[in-house]
């Protein structure tokens, strides 16, 4: 699975960001990043491990918007 890490972006009042999906518009895409998905038969619990060493592209560089797209990461995890 490819999924997008995030960073926390400035806010006006210089508060820390919440981390997950309390605050989404408090993060930017970040990195590009490949993982195994796991999901719990049980419960629906979804966890992502076997994550590489670097990330396949960040943001600054002129090909991530591609990567995101041509890898289809959509799935952003708000954690740093």
């Amino acid at each position: 699975m490819y999924f997008i890490e995030g960073m926390p972006l400035p806010t006006p009042d210089r508060h820390p960001v919440l981390p997950g999906n309390v605050e989404p518009e408090n993060w930017a895409p970040y990195k590009v990043w490949c993982g195994d998905l796991y999901e719990c038969e049980g419960c629906g619990a979804q966890i992502i491990s076997g994550v590489g060493r670097a990330p396949l592209t960040e943001h600054y560089k002129p090909d991530f918007e591609e990567w995101v797209i041509r890898t289809n990461a959509t799935f952003q995890v708000n954690d740093c």
